[in-house]
């Protein structure tokens, strides 16, 4: 590990050199490139000079100890070395995480699909709680909503919504939340005061450049139609609404919420790029199924990660069995206490794979 984070300080030295150099300084796509590398590199560079400090500062005490005769002093030492091996085992496993492999999707904004599962219009309430969770999240975050395609009930729930979240690092916040959520309360449709069990899956897809998955015009079917709202009622007399099909996977995504047809249109190429990804990252990993139990970002959309029970206020992860007494400040969008220890328990699944 010494060695790895030695060759990382001295490639942050070598880029502080380049920064300041005439030609790179104006040469702005070369300027761009090391800066960002510079940046990439500073935490873990500034945890490590730490680390050697604290190792130096234990070592100059270890020699005082055994030179030293007052005991007073001794004893003020001892409690001194205690403290600075603290400090050494947090920065040690500080390290051993941000030299852990990264995802290279983790930097990328999101496209998040909620669809209504099992329990009827319940379950389409339920999405729309969803829905409003993630964009109070995203917005504490201080992230960007864009909508791209909704399907409402006729009670204002919500059958399927396709939306963008963009900003720098949302995908390593959201990727944990791909699965089936399960929600447990009385609906406002129950007179009995029954509880009823519904649930919705959310599917969080890492956003695609163009670059990334290269899409054959020859190979898409475009459908264009009037747009619908509650119930299937035509909303817009222009066909506006827009139905992109692949051919060779059968892929197939529908964009209506723009009135323009060409916004529309390249809204469902952004999805379709991004579900590709998605299939084709797939079909990889089921390759290397063997070799890669710590890849767990993107989830398995059947699987039930997290129940909302109402009548106790409580909020279960059944991934890291954590359980929550906080139903209402989560559901308003605080759900970072959820998200951090999803992290830390899959850096520490990850940290046993490299160990």
């Amino acid at each position: 590990m010494l060695e790895k984070l030695e060759s990382l300080e001295e490639k942050y030295e070598e880029l502080t050199g380049l920064l300041s150099q005439a030609e790179v300084i104006s040469d702005q796509s070369r300027l761009q490139k090391y800066a960002k590398a510079h940046s990439d590199l500073s935490e873990i560079v500034d945890i490590y000079r730490q680390y050697k400090s604290v190792l130096k500062q234990s070592d100059d005490g270890k020699q005082m100890l055994q030179e030293e005769q007052d005991e007073d002093f001794k004893q003020m030492l001892v409690e001194e070395m205690q403290v600075l091996q603290e400090k050494k085992t947090f920065l040690e496993q500080k390290l051993k995480v941000l030299l852990l492999p990264t995802d290279p999707n983790d930097e990328k904004s999101v496209i998040m699909e909620i669809r209504a599962g099992t329990g009827g219009d319940e379950a389409a309430l339920f999405a729309g709680d969803l829905f409003r969770m993630y964009s109070r999240y995203a917005e504490l975050q201080g992230w960007k909503i864009d909508i791209m395609d909704t399907h409402y009930t006729d009670i204002g729930g919500i059958k399927e919504i396709i939306f963008e979240i963009d900003g720098q690092g949302a995908y390593s916040k959201m990727k944990y939340e791909s699965g089936v959520h399960r929600v447990q309360r009385i609906p406002s449709t129950e007179s009995g005061g029954r509880i009823h069990t519904s649930a919705a899956t959310v599917a969080v897809l890492p956003e695609a450049e163009e670059v990334e998955v290269e899409i054959d015009p020859n190979e898409l079917r475009i459908d264009v139609y009037c747009s619908s709202g509650p119930g299937g009622q035509s909303v817009n007399t222009t066909q506006s609404a827009v139905r992109v099909t692949h051919v060779p996977t059968g892929v197939v995504v529908t964009c209506q919420d723009e009135k323009s047809q060409h916004k529309n249109k390249a809204k469902a190429l952004r999805v379709l790029r991004a579900r590709l990804k998605e299939l084709s990252e797939k079909e990889h990993n089921a390759e290397m199924a063997g070799t890669r139990k710590s890849q767990v970002g993107s989830g398995d959309r059947s699987e039930r990660i997290r129940t909302y029970n109402f009548p106790q206020g409580r909020v279960s992860d059944h991934r890291i069995n954590l359980t929550l007494h906080k139903l209402d400040t989560i559901l308003e969008g605080q759900m970072e206490e959820i998200i951090s220890a999803l992290t830390a328990h899959y850096q520490a699944e990850l940290m046993k794979q490299v160990d």
